[in-house]
């Protein structure tokens, strides 16, 4: 497996660097951006393991980014960097998906102790994983689309290819929707349908599966959620 890769969107210039060079000394690449417009480019554009925010940017604000990362990437870790210690702010940060927040000033070791918590914690994201291979097919996650073994390719969404990367990521296990909920799409599960789920997984098997009918990669696992998997569900709901 390769380094792991951290972006850090930050103003401050001192803070910046020493950030940078601390990832760097801890065995981390890292990518850097010195606003928000530079940062939300970089954030849709590049490949990464995890984000460390700054709130408050130039440019385009940091609560924008987040929002967008979380609407395109929705499994990437993110970790806010600010000087606003309220707990509104911090709310707020948690509420549009962040996984950690950190409030300057912070000390280097706090801040690695932080980054490497969310990334052991993250497993929905597998860095070196971009190819699965299914029958009659293969996924890439990267290009987000499905080759098939007639030549055909189809295109998969990016909420579609994350959700093959976590059922894929955790394969020896039966995945609920409440977490899939919280885990790819980012919302609590409280008050909210899991139905959206099923459908998703409904267009899912259209794409990947040689019959959707009788699924052989997103099984269903009755009372439980959907496990991918090699054979065929006899549980759909």
């Amino acid at each position: 497996m390769g380094r792991q890769r951290v972006l850090t969107v930050e103003d401050d210039a001192a803070i910046r660097r020493g950030i940078v060079d601390a990832l760097r000394f801890a065995g981390y690449d890292a990518l850097e951006a010195a606003d928000g417009q530079q940062g939300l480019e970089l954030a849709t554009r590049c490949e990464f393991d995890l984000l460390l925010l700054d709130l408050v940017l130039p440019k385009r604000d940091g609560m924008e980014i987040l929002r967008e990362v979380r609407r395109l990437r929705p499994t990437l870790p993110v970790i806010i960097l600010t000087a606003r210690g309220e707990e509104t702010d911090r709310v707020a940060g948690l509420h549009d998906g962040a996984d950690d927040y950190v409030v300057k000033p912070f000390s280097v070791r706090e801040l690695l102790a932080r980054v490497e918590a969310v990334l052991r914690r993250s497993p929905g994201r597998p860095s070196d994983v971009s190819e699965i291979p299914v029958p009659g097919a293969t996924i890439d996650l990267d290009r987000c689309e499905v080759r098939h073994e007639d030549g055909r390719r189809t295109e998969l969404s990016t909420r579609e290819a994350e959700l093959v990367r976590y059922l894929a990521a955790n394969r020896q296990r039966a995945v609920s929707r409440d977490e899939l909920l919280e885990s790819v799409w980012r919302i609590s599960p409280r008050g909210v349908s899991t139905r959206t789920i099923d459908m998703h997984v409904a267009r899912l098997r259209e794409k990947i599966e040689r019959d959707p009918a009788e699924p052989e990669v997103i099984l269903t696992v009755r009372g439980k959620g959907y496990m991918f998997g090699e054979g065929r569900s006899t549980n759909d709901e």
